[in-house]
């Protein structure tokens, strides 16, 4: 009678472990259904055309006929002997040198700009902010091309002061600055993020240094750019890897010209694809852009830890 006594307890247990089991798969499963039609798509058309892709890179591969096998051919030729992938390299890397800081720049200062108890504000921030919705299309590039060719607008108004304009875009020692000033341009998410940044600094702080007598450009120095640098260092990330692969401004602007000096590595990586169909090279050319974009990734994290400042761990990065 007390071990039937004894046994009833662990009897009793085990009935509830079993239930409670059945009913953590009964979720999993479930979970699973739900999530099924995104884990197809990721599988089919994200991590299967990278494995291809991977594979690609090593084959020689024409889209007319199968793919090759050639070993590290692609790659061996990218660094030995190809002058565009080391032209395409420079102009990208310039473009990204630039155009990013810049970016960063104007975003932050219409940003504080906008961080204002002003009536009306939310119409200015939506008129500001409207422009990058259509930043990046087709229709603002071929914009970008009439303003800044010889008989645009650009220099139509520099003809009021009595200042003779260059075709920007056709001349190799300006024609990346208009680039980079159409990156810069389309600043509206960066600034909208760090908008949002700003609205989290604490009113106090700026306060405790009005009553201790410092000056706006002190409580920007010692305030705002430590409060907001975990801000700064996402849109330098998000920063960096758009602008190493920008194609559709210089794919309409300047088609990479005049003399290669717009030659993006991206839309080198697309005449290869798609005007010479060598798509095995192009492959490769891909590989070698998400090696470059994760390493100076890195680097922005390893460098974070200096500079960049949160409210865990006592303010700084560990």
């Amino acid at each position: 009678m007390k071990a039937e006594a004894m046994n009833k307890p662990a009897t009793a247990t085990k009935l509830r472990l079993t239930k409670r089991l059945k009913g953590t798969n009964n979720n999993n499963l479930a979970g699973y259904i739900f999530i099924s039609p995104w884990l197809i798509g990721f599988l089919l058309l994200t991590a299967w055309p990278i494995i291809q892709s991977f594979y690609l890179s090593f084959t020689e591969y024409s889209l007319l006929e199968a793919p090759t096998w050639t070993g590290t051919d692609n790659y061996a030729n990218i660094f030995t002997n190809d002058n565009d992938f080391k032209t395409s390299l420079k102009v990208t890397f310039i473009f990204v040198l630039f155009s990013v800081p810049l970016k960063l720049f104007f975003s932050l200062m219409v940003a504080m700009m906008l961080n204002k108890n002003v009536k009306g504000m939310n119409l200015y921030r939506t008129a500001i902010y409207f422009p990058s919705l259509i930043g990046g299309s087709i229709a603002v590039a071929a914009l970008w091309r009439n303003m800044f060719n010889l008989n645009g607008y650009f220099n139509h108004v520099l003809s009021w002061f009595g200042i003779q304009g260059v075709g920007w875009i056709t001349n190799p020692h300006t024609s990346l600055g208009t680039l980079i000033l159409l990156n810069t341009w389309q600043f509206g998410s960066t600034m909208v993020i760090f908008l949002a940044g700003l609205k989290q600094i604490p009113g106090e702080l700026y306060e405790s240094a009005s009553v201790d007598g410092a000056s706006k450009l002190r409580k920007f120095f010692h305030i705002t750019l430590p409060m907001l640098s975990p801000v700064m260092f996402f849109n330098l990330v998000l920063g960096i890897i758009g602008s190493f692969q920008m194609f559709t401004s210089a794919f309409i602007v300047t088609q990479g010209g005049p003399i290669n000096s717009t030659y993006m590595y991206a839309l080198f990586l697309y005449e290869k694809a798609f005007k010479h169909y060598q798509m095995g090279y192009a492959s490769a050319l891909a590989w070698i852009l998400l090696v470059i974009v994760a390493l100076m990734t890195a680097i922005n994290f390893l460098v974070s830890r200096y500079w960049v400042f949160y409210e865990t761990d006592g303010g700084k990065q560990k």
